[in-house]
C-alpha cells in the first residue's frame, strides 16, 4: 500500500509531460500577444507619421520650386533624371552586366536608374532590339511581354 500511496503523490512521466507542454502553451500565447501589441502599435505610428510625411514632402517641392524662382531657372524635377545621348543605354547594359544571371523588366530597370519605365522600354524597342549583346525574353501573355539580360 506503501507504494501507491508514493505514486500517487509524486508526479509521473506524464504529469510531468503534461506541465512541459502547458509551459510551451503559454510561451506561445505570450508570443502571439506580443505580436498583436507590436501590430497595434505599427499601425498607430504609421496612421500617426503619414501625415507627417506628405506634409514634409509637400514642403520640400515647396522649396525646389521657390529656390528655383529666386535663382532664375527653371524648376527643378527631381522625379526623373534626363540621360544624355547614349547614357542610358550605356546605363542599361551596365545594369545587365553586373548581374548577368538575372532577367529585368523595364519597370526594374528605370527603378535602378531612377528614370521612367517608358523611357526604358522605348529605348528597347528602338535600340535594344538590333544589339547583339542584350537577349530579349518573351514573357507573359502572348509572348506580349519582355524581360531583357546580358548575353
Amino acid at each position: 500500500m506503501s507504494a501507491i500511496r508514493k505514486d500517487i503523490g509524486s508526479p509521473d512521466k506524464y504529469d510531468l509531460f503534461i506541465q512541459k507542454i502547458d509551459y510551451f502553451q503559454s510561451l506561445v500565447e505570450e508570443k502571439k500577444n506580443l505580436q498583436e501589441k507590436i501590430s497595434e502599435i505599427r499601425t498607430e505610428f504609421n496612421e500617426k507619421i503619414r501625415p507627417l510625411e506628405d506634409e514634409l514632402s509637400t514642403i520640400i517641392r515647396k522649396l525646389e520650386t521657390n529656390l528655383s524662382k529666386l535663382e532664375g531657372s527653371a524648376p527643378v524635377q527631381s522625379s526623373s533624371p534626363k540621360f544624355g545621348r547614349g547614357e542610358l543605354g550605356a546605363s542599361i547594359k551596365d545594369l545587365l552586366r553586373s548581374n548577368p544571371e538575372k532577367t529585368f523588366k523595364p519597370r526594374d530597370i528605370a527603378e535602378v536608374l531612377n528614370t521612367k519605365g517608358t523611357a526604358v522600354s522605348l529605348w528597347f524597342n528602338k535600340y535594344g532590339l538590333a544589339d547583339s549583346e542584350i537577349e530579349r525574353i518573351p514573357a507573359g501573355k502572348e509572348g506580349k511581354r519582355f524581360v531583357y539580360k546580358i548575353k
